[in-house]
């Protein structure tokens, strides 16, 4: 195995708009409900995490693989995501997955001047397999939580088994992520990202994930004050 292409759909209370991927993911209710992989461009597969599916240990041991290209559209959001995951499947994993095996296909369309969302640039390339666009709909019923209402029964969230013709297409909408990102590596194979691009994005990775240093004594002597 040399890369894998991944997508995932995740749960979270969270506004990621709002509060961006950290505290989103670090959000008591974080889940990941279903993860997309295509192993060297091969076959698209969906594990149903929300249904119980595990997801393959050959394919996790490849998150902590430094040999191993990770390749996702916006892959920030994926190593943080799945770097949560990990940590709740077992504490002594390391906080933050390692960037330096990440590739992000994103950071790739911004370079030629695309557009900066997988549907758009989907758009601009001509792919033959677009972004599905009732996505944000269902990202709206699965992903978000919901206002408790007498019709859906004073529910805050909507589950698979609210609406299995849904979620049916939630998967095949997850699916279809991971096979426009590969037609995105496809199509931009020919105009390659230079290394020292990269080099900044790892860096950049690097410092999101460390963060600011604060006093927490001086915080909490200016709250006193």
């Amino acid at each position: 195995m040399k890369s894998i292409s991944i997508d995932i759909e995740t749960y979270s209370s969270v506004d990621l708009r709002k509060a961006g991927v950290y505290k989103y993911a670090e959000s008591d209710d974080f889940e990941i409900l279903l993860f997309a992989y295509s192993v060297d461009g091969g076959e698209v597969k969906v594990v149903d995490l929300a249904k119980g599916e595990e997801i393959p240990k050959e394919i996790i041991d490849t998150l902590t693989d430094e040999s191993i290209f990770k390749w996702a559209f916006n892959a920030q959001f994926e190593r943080v995501c799945l770097s949560r995951y990990l940590r709740d499947k077992d504490s002594s994993k390391v906080i933050f997955l390692n960037p330096v095996s990440w590739k992000c296909t994103m950071i790739w369309s911004a370079t030629l001047g695309l557009p900066l969302s997988l549907e758009g640039v989907g758009a601009v390339l001509g792919l033959d397999k677009q972004k599905l666009s009732e996505g944000k709909n269902l990202i709206n019923y699965f992903c978000r939580p919901c206002n408790p209402t007498k019709l859906n029964g004073g529910r805050c969230r909507n589950l698979y088994f609210h609406d299995e013709e849904k979620w049916e297409k939630f998967k095949e909408y997850n699916k279809r992520d991971v096979e426009v990102e590969m037609g995105i590596q496809a199509k931009l194979s020919s105009f390659p990202v230079p290394d020292e691009i990269w080099v900044e994005f790892y860096l950049d990775q690097e410092i999101n994930d460390r963060g600011i240093a604060i006093d927490p004594v001086l915080v909490e002597s200016a709250i006193k004050l």
